[in-house]
């Protein structure tokens, strides 16, 4: 290039020099014609450094098609990098997901443990205050084998407790290292860029290319919110919208968990389930006021827990009931709970549904179980089994009583098991039933 440059600076002045020849020799002598030996030793000189001009150019076209062949080939060997390091990042995404749902589904049974240890510990303790006076008053009497069996029990409890508590901890620490593993890698995509030649220079020195920034992955969404969420209506209004296990904390509550159910698009919490027998339903007291069974299974959700959901606004109850002959009903009633003080009292108004002579209407209906008989009604649970709401006689529908599976040859005892009776009087041995609730105005906890 510098040989160019000085033969494009050298040929003006030659001519230029040439032409002042001529005009002084003009001046000093009388004039004659120019020599045509003159005018081609000019044009040779001018056609030698065009000629020069060509190698230049030629060679600059060479040296500026070996750059571009040279980026190209980076360019071509970044984007296979980039692909890889996306499919890295969606199988550690894929591995951060199915974690999360193992530390849930851990967290739900560890919840379930501690729920029946505090149980097993408050039976300990009032079998124990019993053998205590029993001591006092005869010293010789051995020790209730009851209280020996229950211990050991409670020991074996304490054990499982702390294997899932080690357990979780696990788990809680593979997710941690699956997040630094994704953001490690989305900083290693941040960092890539792909160089672009966007002008070529007449200079002979190489120019740096400007560079263009790489597409980012998308960030993992982790929305925050200031506090746990009070039922499942505001899950699903912040963007849950898949039925599964949820934690929630209505007003003046602790944190427990649910299932939220998502029906036609709209979330309802599950407060009782049966599908197949396999929860004994003739519990205690304690047991329905705080509740019992599995959230992924059959359970009762805990008096204690739908109080204290239902008492933060209206609620419409859900009644959802399947035969052996696979025939679906249901019926939704605006009610009303009391609280431990009233015996969970129940009043309940039809709203619409397909399911006639269900819970009596207008009526003050009271909890009861076999250990726990609210005043005029003493026979009903332990005639019909499992804890359920009565007025002042028996009725024949009772959505926690015994599971009885369809026998060929003979009748199953309906009326001490999980039952309907219709309109018409006769009386239908269920399949499943569910039992949800969900506020009347959907934006009560936003």
């Amino acid at each position: 290039m510098f040989t160019i440059k000085l033969l494009l600076f050298i040929v003006p002045l030659v001519i230029s020099s040439r032409i002042d020849q001529d005009n002084s020799s003009f001046d000093s002598v009388s004039p004659e014609p120019k020599s045509r030996f003159a005018m081609l030793d000019d044009v040779k000189i001018l056609a030698n450094g065009l000629l020069q001009l060509g190698h230049g150019l030629k060679d600059f076209v060479h040296k500026t098609k070996g750059q571009i062949n040279d980026i190209f080939q980076n360019s071509t060997y970044l984007i296979k990098e980039e692909k890889e390091l996306r499919r890295t990042t969606y199988k550690l995404q894929v591995k951060n997901e199915e974690v999360k749902n193992m530390s849930l589904e851990l967290n739900s049974k560890l919840e379930s443990l501690l729920e029946e240890k505090i149980l097993l510990q408050q039976k300990v303790k009032y079998l124990e205050e019993q053998l205590t006076n029993l001591i006092q008053n005869q010293p010789e009497t051995p020790e209730h084998p009851e209280v020996t069996s229950l211990k050991t029990f409670v020991e074996k409890q304490d054990h499982s407790i702390k294997d899932l508590l080690q357990t979780v901890k696990e788990q809680y620490k593979q997710l941690n290292q699956q997040h630094s593993q994704i953001k490690e890698i989305e900083n290693q995509l941040r960092m890539t860029n792909i160089q672009e030649p966007t002008e070529i220079s007449l200079s002979s020195k190489p120019r740096a290319p400007r560079t263009t920034p790489f597409l980012q992955l998308s960030e993992i969404r982790n929305v925050k919110h200031d506090g746990i969420p009070a039922d499942c209506t505001t899950i699903y209004n912040r963007g849950e919208h898949i039925s599964g296990t949820y934690a929630i904390r209505p007003s003046n509550s602790q944190v427990f968990h649910v299932y939220c159910d998502v029906i036609s698009g709209s979330p309802w919490t599950l407060i009782q389930h049966r599908i197949d027998g396999s929860q004994n339903f003739n519990e205690t007291w304690e047991n329905y006021k705080y509740g019992f069974g599995r959230l992924d299974g059959e359970f009762w959700l805990g008096l204690e827990k739908i109080y204290s959901i239902v008492k933060q606004s209206n609620y419409v109850l859900r009644i959802e009931l399947e035969d052996w002959k696979d025939n679906k009903h249901y019926i939704e009633y605006s009610f009303y709970l009391g609280n431990y003080e009233t015996n969970y009292t129940l009043h309940v108004v039809k709203i619409t549904g397909n399911v006639p002579n269900a819970i009596p209407e207008n009526k003050d209906l009271v909890f009861s179980t076999w250990d726990h008989k609210a005043k005029g009604h003493f026979s009903c649970p332990e005639s019909y089994s499992g804890g359920w709401w009565w007025h002042d006689e028996c009725g024949e529908n009772n959505l926690n009583g015994k599971y009885n599976k369809p026998r060929a040859k003979s009748k199953p005892d309906r009326r001490r098991g999980l039952s309907w009776k219709s309109q018409n009087g006769k009386l239908y041995s269920i399949k499943s039933t569910k039992m949800l609730i969900h506020p009347t105005d959907s934006e009560s906890f936003e």
